[in-house]
């Protein structure tokens, strides 16, 4: 049986790499181990930080509600909070994030019904 190189797929196979890395920092855009180590970093961490950016804006969302609240003479988001599951308005985080940033009057309707 005759002998099998790789020359063309492994070339193949480290410009693939290379191109994946291209804007890395230092030797991580032109040495294949580096290169290599560095695209299983950055996907370790974009699967980690996909999941972690969900709880980050949770988090601004509810600084910017507790923050507009405050404004509109409520004591506290928790409160805020708990009015509102007990008059079942569905109303998510988001929306009313946005509307204390972008619609002041209509997020003070909101909280003038509550209450």
């Amino acid at each position: 049986m005759s002998r099998v190189k790789g020359g063309i797929s492994a070339h193949k196979r480290r410009t693939n790499i290379l191109k994946r890395a291209k804007g890395f920092r230092h030797g991580r855009s032109t040495k294949l181990r580096q290169a290599h180590e560095g695209l299983m970093r950055a996907g370790r961490n974009s699967f980690a930080h996909r999941r972690d950016k969900k709880n980050v804006f949770r988090q601004l969302w509810i600084v910017r509600l507790n923050a507009a609240l405050r404004e509109n003479g409520q004591k506290s988001y928790s409160t805020f909070i708990a009015k509102l599951k007990k008059q079942n308005i569905e109303l998510d985080r988001k929306v009313l994030a946005e509307f204390a940033a972008s619609h002041p009057e209509t997020f003070t309707r909101v909280v003038e019904k509550i209450g």
